[in-house]
């Protein structure tokens, strides 16, 4: 998983509120278990038409947000089914970052051990960056892991809240098995002396 220290990048503004996993990446895209190709689909109802032709009023299909890699929604983004592909997907168009009111508990859970970044500040502050997105490529925000803030393009900083340890693990870019491997020594030296001890379990002769 990549590290997230400091993100400036294009902000998209969807000023959506409920937007749930199956309008972030519809269940028909769900039967891939690879990370990789589903940015394609992300939003898809909201990006084609039945055709499969662009939107041209949606947000994402329009410069410079086709290269967003920040995303600011209204409440509860993420609600709806538990699918780990609407990270996989939002990660994979190149999205590090979104910012709302709230998000849905287990969307919230997954973005982090993706290598998302969620922030949660006040619905009128959302609605400020918005307008700041607004603005179009010259108009990028900052996103500041280390320091918990978010600069708006006329230097003013807007602090957030963050868990410790889960900033720690975007940080260093770990993931469930990167926290994993940091055992490794561990591991390996528990399964060296498990197999002097008692190597009938893994099925050695004695």
């Amino acid at each position: 998983m990549d590290a997230f220290t400091t993100l400036t990048a294009i902000a998209a503004p969807l000023p959506m509120a409920n937007v749930d996993t199956d309008k972030i990446i519809p269940a028909r895209f769900l039967k891939t278990i690879k990370r990789s190709g589903l940015g394609a689909n992300l939003f898809d109802s909201l990006r084609y038409d039945a055709e499969g032709r662009e939107r041209p009023d949606f947000v994402l299909n329009r410069e410079p947000y086709r290269r967003a890699q920040i995303l600011i929604a209204h409440e509860n983004f993420g609600c709806g089914s538990s699918r780990e592909h609407a990270p996989w997907a939002l990660l994979d168009f190149g999205i590090r970052c979104v910012i709302a009111p709230d998000f849905a508990d287990i969307f919230y859970n997954n973005t982090f051990k993706n290598g998302i970044l969620p922030i949660r500040l006040p619905r009128e502050v959302c609605d400020q960056l918005m307008q700041d997105a607004q603005l179009g490529e010259n108009a990028r925000l900052t996103i500041d892991l280390e320091r918990q803030v978010v600069v708006r393009p006329n230097g003013e900083e807007i602090a957030f809240e963050i868990d410790p340890f889960r900033k720690h693990l975007l940080l260093n870019g770990l993931d469930d098995i990167g926290q994993t491997l940091q055992h490794a020594p561990r591991i390996d030296a528990y399964e060296q002396r498990r197999h002097a001890e008692v190597p009938w379990l893994s099925g050695i002769a004695v």
